[in-house]
């Protein structure tokens, strides 16, 4: 039996907030393999502003539902379906287009459960900023515990993730910031040292550090923030990149890369979805994290919630340079 709930789609790419419409969609049928999911949260990441912009890696047939994704509690199950119930509180698999009320997808690609206790909206958020935090510490260099990391953007989600799985994991961070007055934010996240970008930085991290050699940077912004980041690393040292938040080029001199030996390398959750990860390990590191949240171990600064009525003021808000937290989406909270 199929129902008209409420959904997100865009039918062409531009400025996200001219191409999101607001729709009547009826849900797909529930095959014997299926589950529904009453979607409870949805975030909005700065990647799916780059799909509706036509800007993203990946885009998907048009028309199409934004949102790759978002937490909901199964509805109703197909005949076969034996790992979830109606009741359980679940991940919604990637990319299934989480911005609408109801989505079917199959059961077996169910692979996080949540406790019904816990804030729906923080784990929400779980499947792609905190696995990128997690790639960004566990797959680019060898980490122990003392080490010192360093990241600019520390101020976003993966930012705040980054900031608590190190502190998890024994590490030590400097979160390099694009403005003045988050010192108190930084703290609160989990972060060791908050430093306003500069030029400068490579000195003040080193006074801040006490000379403590880094062999990570993670950069989200690119631009000449990536040489920024270049000059407070050790010798040998790698900057991950994931993000273009400055939309330039990553800048390194070359008397880094070849005297210093510093590496530039990129870092995309996606790839790693898809390409270099077996379903045992992604049900491992989900698992993993999703303990953390619902532990209250791992969070992210919620700035908004918006129902899916508000789509054009949500994706707005979301797209603001100076945000401290996420904007996410309440499909089910229409009334």
């Amino acid at each position: 039996m199929t129902a008209t709930k409420k959904a997100v789609q865009f039918s062409r790419t531009g400025n996200p907030a001219d191409v999101v419409e607001y729709i009547d969609m009826e849900t797909a049928p529930v095959g014997d393999d299926d589950a529904l999911i009453d979607v409870e949260a949805a975030a909005i990441n700065p990647s799916h502003l780059l799909t509706l912009s036509g800007s993203y890696g990946v885009q998907p047939e048009l028309p199409a539902v934004p949102g790759a994704e978002g937490i909901g509690i199964i509805g109703e199950v197909g005949k076969n379906v034996t790992n979830v119930k109606v009741g359980d509180r679940v991940m919604i698999p990637p990319y299934s287009g989480t911005w609408r009320q109801q989505v079917v997808v199959k059961a077996s690609d169910i692979a996080v459960m949540f406790p019904e206790e816990g804030d729906p909206v923080q784990m929400a958020m779980i499947m792609a900023n905190p696995p990128t935090a997690w790639l960004l510490l566990k797959s680019v260099v060898d980490l122990e515990p003392g080490d010192w990391v360093i990241q600019n953007a520390g101020n976003s989600a993966v930012g705040q993730y980054v900031m608590q799985l190190a502190g998890i994991y024994g590490l030590k961070t400097v979160n390099v910031v694009r403005r003045e007055g988050l010192e108190d934010f930084v703290t609160a996240a989990g972060g060791d040292v908050c430093a306003v970008d500069g030029p400068d930085l490579g000195e003040r991290v080193k006074a801040a550090t006490g000379g403590a050699p880094i062999k990570l940077a993670i950069d989200a912004v690119a631009g000449e923030a990536t040489q920024h980041l270049a000059d407070c690393l050790a010798d040998g040292g790698t900057i991950a990149n994931y993000g273009l938040l400055s939309k330039q080029p990553c800048q390194v001199w070359p008397d880094d890369i070849i005297f210093r030996e510093i590496t530039l390398t990129g870092v995309w959750l996606t790839l790693w979805l898809r390409k270099y990860s077996t379903p045992e390990e992604r049900h491992a590191v989900y698992s993993e994290l999703a303990g953390y949240i619902a532990e209250g171990r791992m969070h992210a600064a919620v700035e908004a919630t918006y129902p899916l009525s508000q789509i054009k003021e949500a994706v707005t808000h979301a797209a603001r340079g100076e945000r401290n937290g996420k904007v996410i989406l309440l499909p089910n909270s229409e009334g």
